[in-house]
């Protein structure tokens, strides 16, 4: 197993889905920069907060080069720049990040992103969970988590589910 730095969304998403626990199964560590935690912790009224204390094998870590996390800023919310920052500086390639501006941005830094949906499907494919479909079509109808049609396609496609 990994280690993973992650941002807001994977969490809040299997969070809502009652899932956190896929995390301490898929992952030996899981990574979270201090303005995920606030994130987390202070959500804006359209969101349940969640205590850091509730992801399995998680860890806080601060970046150490804030001028790297403020030149992302320019092009990313904090939680996003922090856990890019952390993933390089703790050595691992895995990023759980949702946003497709962050992703590309990870990937360009040489980090493999994976969203809560990948999650999903990893748990799927380990026979942690029976539908990925029913959890996709939850997140989006109770958030409002956004998944294009050629995402929904490619994810049920890797589940086994279309």
């Amino acid at each position: 197993m990994a280690v993973v730095v992650s941002d807001t969304s994977p969490i809040r998403a299997l969070s809502h889905l009652a899932r956190l626990e896929l995390l301490g199964r898929l992952f030996s560590e899981v990574v979270i920069p201090p303005a995920v935690v606030h994130e987390l912790e202070h959500p804006s009224r359209r969101f349940e907060p969640i205590p850091v204390q509730r992801i399995p094998n998680s860890r806080i870590i601060t970046p150490s080069d804030p001028a790297a996390v403020s030149t992302l800023m320019a092009q990313l919310d904090a939680g996003e720049a922090e856990a890019i920052v952390v993933a390089t500086e703790v050595g691992t390639d895995r990023i759980l990040i949702d946003e497709a501006r962050g992703r590309t941005i990870a990937r360009a830094r040489g980090l493999r992103p994976l969203g809560a949906l990948g999650v999903l499907v990893r748990a799927k494919r380990l026979g942690l969970i029976d539908s990925v479909q029913a959890a996709m079509e939850q997140l989006q109808r109770e958030l409002g988590f956004f998944v294009s049609d050629p995402v929904k396609a490619r994810i049920l496609k890797q589940a086994r589910e279309a």
